[in-house]
């Protein structure tokens, strides 16, 4: 297998000031011999991360960033809250590091309590996190990782990365019944909602690379708000606004799989000052994701929570142009996260928008499904996977969209693997879910064609229970077919440019932007 054909060469990150790639010393982007594993639901990722961390001992690390930290989700039973088991493991001499997004107002339905809360928390049992606020305008920090690492047995080295954040309504499983702790979302999802989500935990030299991330946001120079008033605050209140040295940089874990791993990135381009490894920005998920649909043959199978954008629709637009013989199967959230017509219409006119463009190029080509559980509740799709041509596939935290693809911190793990295993394995997995298949009843889900046949089918006979007014038995599976909903013009007018100035900004350096330019 050629790994560049799939993966992005050093030159193709169009960010020289990274030394993300560099550090490898070889000429590539990439690390090869890891073992990768998809974790699908919260419940499951939490689970190992728990396990991790209780193992983690004096001299250990656990560095990590998130969107959203709640002190006291849960990742297992009563004495499990995130803020208890992380301040545990300092207590125990565990070094935990932590960057967590400041976030915006509550009154915003943001979380800048609670993850201030958290920082405090873990200030006092002697650990640090600091709240990071080094974005553009409505931006935010999206990344989602974990890393644990054990200087005197680097075989135990893990990195968690995904878009499961550790905060309430994640900690969901198969049976989609929702988190204990929920978090308010739209009233179709019920007080209790369902989430899907996936994450993957990484063995091997690639976890060197995830904390490489780490450490070039912990260490850059840009200072962590300008806001005058957080400043001020800040000063008040004591609030540790200085990252102390992190320890030495450990050599990169031995090889333990057959996996290639590539980490793509987006960092938005800030002014007046840019990060001090990506100062015009990172635009690698875009470029990553242009290079590989633009190999595409078979079958991109996807699992998102928006799939926005013309940017973004182009993309498989051209690839699905270009090959008549390439299937398109999405797995969408049915309802936007929030209710109300100020903040539901942005999502659907976006939404309405790229369905368009992919079905005008596809036609039957292209299957778009959402998700339900057994009690006819939908569940939320939080997940951001992609699996093209059973070769390369993609967990991350970027969605499908433009503030994915060039606004917001994002960081996604790429993965292509020499036994050729992974990737099929990991889409038959989520599609097995979907259909309520056993892990052994999946000879049909081998091929990608006849996958997507079987999901065709499995939608199929759900929707028509339904049309005939749910007569007899319940057939099994969980895909609904989707259409998007048609705005009014006159919704259409006014929730346009909402939804591309808030809800789907562009973070590209207005060179690039005055000049037409992709987010390549």
């Amino acid at each position: 297998m050629r790994f560049d054909e799939w993966f992005l060469r050093p030159d193709e990150r169009g960010n020289p000031h990274t030394v993300l790639d560099s550090r490898h010393g070889d000429g590539t982007a990439w690390t090869t011999g890891n073992d990768v594993r998809l974790l699908v639901h919260g419940a499951t990722y939490f689970a190992e991360l728990l396990a991790c961390l209780r193992a983690a001992g004096p001299g250990d690390r656990v560095m990590f960033t998130d969107w959203r930290g709640d002190p006291d989700e849960r990742l297992g039973g009563e004495g499990t809250e995130v803020s208890t088991v992380l301040c545990e493991a300092a207590a125990r001499g565990v070094v935990v590091k932590g960057l967590v997004w400041r976030s915006h107002w509550d009154k915003f339905a943001m979380s800048a309590s609670e993850n201030r809360s958290l920082a405090d928390d873990l200030a006092d049992a002697g650990g640090e996190v600091l709240l990071d606020m080094r974005v553009r305008p409505a931006g935010s920090h999206h990344q989602k990782f974990v890393v644990v690492r054990h200087p005197g047995d680097p075989m135990r080295d893990v990195a968690f990365v995904g878009g499961i954040d550790l905060c309430h309504s994640r900690r969901d499983d198969a049976g989609h019944l929702g988190d204990p702790q929920p978090q308010g979302m739209a009233t179709v999802y019920g007080e209790r909602p369902a989430w899907h989500d996936a994450q993957v935990a990484v063995k091997g030299p690639a976890v060197g690379d995830v904390e490489t991330v780490f450490r070039e946001r912990w260490e850059d120079s840009t200072p962590l708000t300008r806001q005058p008033v957080r400043v001020l605050r800040d000063r008040l209140s004591r609030t540790d606004t200085s990252a102390d040295p992190l320890p030495p940089l450990l050599p990169d874990p031995p090889a333990q799989g057959t996996c290639a791993v590539q980490l793509l990135r987006t960092y938005p381009s800030l002014f007046p000052q840019g990060y001090d490894f990506a100062p015009r920005g990172e635009r690698s998920v875009a470029r990553g994701y242009r290079k590989v649909l633009a190999r595409a043959e078979r079958l991109v199978y996807v699992e998102d929570q928006y799939l926005w954008s013309p940017e973004v629709a182009d993309v498989f637009a051209e690839a699905l142009h270009r090959a008549p013989g390439l299937h398109l199967v999405a797995v969408l959230p049915r309802y936007p996260d929030q209710d109300g017509r100020v903040s539901a219409a942005p999502n659907l006119v976006g939404r309405e928008q790229a369905l368009d463009a992919v079905r005008a190029a596809g036609g039957e080509r292209v299957s778009i499904y959402s998700v339900e559980n057994h009690f006819g509740t939908p569940v939320y799709v939080h997940a951001k996977v992609c699996v093209v041509d059973d070769t390369w596939a993609a967990v991350g935290s970027d969605n499908f969209n433009r503030r994915s693809w060039t606004h917001d911190s994002e960081l996604s793990c790429a993965v292509l693997d020499e036994s050729g295993s992974y990737p099929r394995s990991a889409r038959a997995e989520l599609m097995r879910e979907h259909l309520d298949r056993s892990p052994d009843d999946d000879a049909d889900l081998q091929d990608p064609l006849e996958a997507a046949a079987a999901l065709a089918h499995g939608a199929r006979r759900l929707d028509d229970w339904y049309d005939s007014g749910q007569h007899g038995r319940r057939p099994p599976g969980r895909l609904r077919v989707y259409d998007a909903p048609r705005l009014s013009r006159f919704t259409k007018t006014w929730a346009t440019p909402l939804y591309r100035v808030v809800w789907d900004p562009d973070g590209r350096p207005m060179r690039m932007r005055l000049r037409g330019q992709r987010a390549l």
